[in-house]
């Protein structure tokens, strides 16, 4: 059910990273990592299985969104994600 902006003590703009913004132009990062970065953590950082799947609601239409900006690795192994990285 929709709620009214009133009912809520701060509203934020809806600005998100671009690829450039939000990763290094040498390196490769999966889905989790760049779900980390959208949320100002490290890539690294240790998460709850929880915590990380609504991180990725957030990364996965990111990482779609982005798609012209990046450049994709396949996984090395059956059992790996892949990696995004910054399109030269």
């Amino acid at each position: 059910m929709p709620e009214p902006k009133s009912e809520f003590d701060e509203l934020h703009p809806c600005d998100f990273y671009t690829p450039a913004e939000l990763m290094d132009d040498d390196e490769m990062y999966t889905v989790y990592e760049i779900a980390r970065l959208l949320q100002d953590l490290e890539p690294d950082a240790d998460l709850s299985p929880d915590v990380e799947n609504v991180l990725l609601d957030w990364a996965i239409p990111w990482v779609m969104m982005h798609g012209d900006e990046l450049v994709v690795a396949e996984p090395r192994g059956d059992d790996e994600p892949g990696f995004y990285g910054v399109k030269e």
